[in-house]
């Protein structure tokens, strides 16, 4: 099997990891889910492939919430590579591979109790319980270690694989089997006759500290933590080695079995523990049955609090859905199921200094305020930078230079000042004032009502801008032309060698022996880059649309966008359209009181009139229309066809639901129409379908009816999807 090349941390963008998730523009956004994916898949493959993580796990999980949080309120700019969408990492050269026949998915974290408490509402809504119907909780520590699935077929230990990316793991049987507490052969003769156990391979703290003493005795590699000493030790090539190691496994969860699993494995998380312990395994103690918010929140504290006593390391709790039956109906959502959450512990705190406050300049020209520290480690890791989100913040803070402030690094990325010390402030300290013009250009710099976010007046005459605009066109997501990156960029702005996207590809290729010849080329790198320009001369309309960053418009948006109007031409009419009509419709608060155009845009599901406004005035400025013309002469934009139809009788379709549903939720009926490639929309139009209508259906029942939109009843609906 073929080596993979070694792993190098990406370079990424940081320009926008200071600023709140609620303050990023859709342009900052999108470059920081294009920054998380890097960075996540990066910590992803050190964490599950080498076994050797950069960053702490509160580092990491602040991560990943950071990238939710973004995608929360910003569904449209899901990023294909999302790692919302995604679990763990490839498995490794070196094992077979195991393809998962039930997925091993991960699990949504919640870190403060208000997420719990919206985690058993959104089970309450989405199985349309009453207050009173309070539904059981198992609530189980959180182990630390390496998630293992064990295949049993007849009793007997068959198969033992990693989780891998969720979808395909690594062939570990020869070393699972050396696991001394896991059988080779399940106890009883009440199990499945195909089984599979999951649970997660661990190491005690006391076996971890006696184990590296011996490998420091030794000259041999020492282990940061039990965690990493369990994943390294399970996955060598070499059995021996594993058996040589004090590994453990606790059993919590299962994969295909025969039969139906709730009816083999007892109906309830309960009796699943019961079975398992039954049939030889050891389970992940003390867990404890709960029922509502105040039992759950009793025994995380309980647990929190035993936690230095326990000898093993967990990292937090997790709440399952006691019942297996309403498991089933609450399904998945993403890489998680929605009967499941982790809740964390707590993040770290530390104290510093601040020395400066500096300003960075975004591409729609968004001034943020970033906290320069007096570098200090927090949770294991050494940070110099803090967000000061906006100048909001900074005046309700008092937030000055020379002060003394705590920071935290828990739901962010980089850290977020949580607090000054006032007491520590220097007597010749000064309030911080925000600047009202762009420390780059000169330009005025304005807050618009409404907005918390000051923008220079500049535009394309701000280099800050401009470099930011065309490092996003060359992007991964967008025209992913390697070789060309922020510092050639930023290069050829500075000496006027390129001004707009369009002059990548008519005066680049034109320069290559000049650019040969420049501070940091050389003749093959730049052969290598007009090569990369070439072969990005025909690309598809949902790149294209992307590159182009418009405002609020990220991938997710820019692919619904190419779906919905197929061809350049097509699209960009019909935004010309859109824009005259909303031009002499400027206060109409409805889509459909705006124009058709502007309303079958509007009618693209999660478009809205902010996205589309922003869109619509796109297409209103002539230099953008200077810039699409001149991109056009010089490119092929790809058409994008319509979907195919599968055999699904919905697939392909748009559907509307309105009024009470009595079978199912709407959240429910949404999900199942989706699985079955329909389009859920919101509102009614001539390019509807279906619209389901249940009890007390109102306005959209009546417009359906006016634009002879098929009705159907909920038992009609559910006759045709089969049930």
């Amino acid at each position: 099997m073929p080596k993979k090349p070694a792993l190098k941390k990406p370079a990424v963008d940081e320009s926008y990891t200071g600023v709140a998730v609620e303050d990023l523009t859709a342009e900052q956004a999108t470059a920081e889910l294009e920054r998380l994916a890097k960075l996540i898949s990066y910590h992803d493959r050190r964490y599950h492939e080498k076994d050797d993580p950069e960053i702490s796990d509160a580092d990491y999980d602040a991560l990943r919430r950071r990238n939710e949080a973004i995608e929360a309120r910003n569904p449209e700019l899901m990023r294909a590579d999302s790692p919302s969408q995604k679990v763990g990492a490839e498995p490794a050269a070196g094992f077979g591979k195991v393809k998962h026949k039930v997925p091993m998915l991960s699990l949504g974290n919640a870190f403060e109790e208000q997420e719990v408490e919206e985690f058993l509402a959104r089970i309450a809504r989405f199985l349309g319980l009453a207050k009173e119907d309070a539904v059981e909780i198992m609530a189980e520590p959180k182990i630390d270690g390496l998630s293992c699935a064990l295949r049993y077929e007849k009793g007997k230990l068959v198969q033992g694989a990693t989780r891998g990316d969720g979808s395909t793991g690594e062939d570990i049987t020869a070393n699972v089997r050396t696991i001394r507490d896991l059988p080779n052969a399940l106890k009883g003769k009440d199990w499945p006759e195909v089984l599979e156990v999951r649970g997660e391979v661990y190491m005690s703290r006391q076996a971890f500290m006696d184990m590296n003493k011996r490998q420091e005795e030794a000259g041999e590699k020492i282990f940061a933590n039990p965690r990493n000493a369990a994943a390294g030790s399970l996955r060598q090539l070499n059995p021996e080695i594993t058996a040589s190691r004090p590994l453990h496994f606790f059993a919590y969860s299962w994969g295909e079995v025969a039969g139906d699993p709730a009816e083999a494995l007892g109906g309830t998380m309960k009796a699943v523990r019961d079975s398992f312990h039954k049939w030889g395994f050891q389970l992940n103690e003390p867990a404890r049955l709960c029922q509502g918010l105040d039992a759950l929140l009793d025994y995380y504290r309980h647990i929190m609090a035993e936690r230095p006593d326990l000898p093993f390391d967990i990292d937090g709790v997790v709440y399952k859905v006691n019942r297996l039956d309403l498991q089933n109906r609450l399904g998945f959502v993403s890489r998680a199921p929605r009967w499941a959450i982790a809740h964390k512990f707590p993040a770290e705190q530390a104290q510093t200094v601040l020395h400066e406050i500096t300003i960075q300049v975004g591409r729609t020209g968004a001034l943020t305020p970033v906290a320069n520290l007096e570098p200090i480690s927090v949770g294991g890791v050494v940070v110099s930078r803090a967000t000061l989100h906006n100048e909001d913040e900074i005046a309700r803070k008092d937030i000055r230079e020379g002060d003394h402030v705590i920071i935290q690094r828990a739901g962010d990325v980089i850290p977020q000042v949580v607090e000054v010390i006032k007491d520590k402030r220097p007597k010749s300290s000064k309030p911080y004032h925000f600047p009202d013009h762009c420390p780059v250009c000169g330009s005025l710099a304005l807050r618009e009502e409404g907005e918390a976010v000051r923008r220079c007046t500049g535009g394309l005459i701000c280099k800050a801008q401009n470099y930011e605009r065309l490092r996003h066109f060359v992007s991964r997501d967008a025209f992913d032309i390697e070789g060309l990156g922020g510092k050639h960029i930023q290069a050829f702005l500075d000496d006027d060698t390129i001004r707009t996207p369009a002059h990548i590809f008519s005066r680049l290729p034109k320069l290559e022996p000049e650019i040969s010849e420049r501070e940091g080329w050389g003749k093959q790198s730049a052969a290598n880059l007009v090569k990369a320009i070439e072969a990005r001369r025909t690309i598809g309309l949902d790149r294209f649309i992307y590159a182009l960053g418009i405002r609020q418009v990220g991938q997710a948006t820019a692919k619904l966008l190419a779906r919905s109007y197929h061809t350049l031409e097509h699209w960009r009419d019909a935004m010309t359209h859109a824009y005259r009509e909303r031009k002499q419709q400027p206060e109409a608060r409805k889509a459909e009181d705006v124009g058709e155009h502007y309303a079958d845009l509007c009618n693209i599901e999660g478009i809205g009139m902010s996205v589309a406004d922003d869109l619509v005035f796109f297409f209103g400025e002539d230099h953008n229309l200077k810039v699409l013309k001149d991109l056009e002469d010089e490119l092929t934009i790809e058409e994008v066809a319509a979907p195919a139809t599968t055999g699904s009788p919905v697939a392909g379709k748009t559907v509307v639901f309105t009024g009470t549903l009595e079978t199912m939720t709407r959240s429910e009926a949404k999900a199942r129409a989706e699985t079955l490639g329909a389009k859920v929309a919101g509102s009614v139009s001539k390019k509807t379908d279906y619209v389901v209508v249940g009890a007390d259906a109102g306005s959209k029942a009546k417009k359906a009816q006016e634009l002879g939109v098929e009705i159907l009843s909920e038992q009609a609906w559910r006759d045709l999807i089969g049930g």
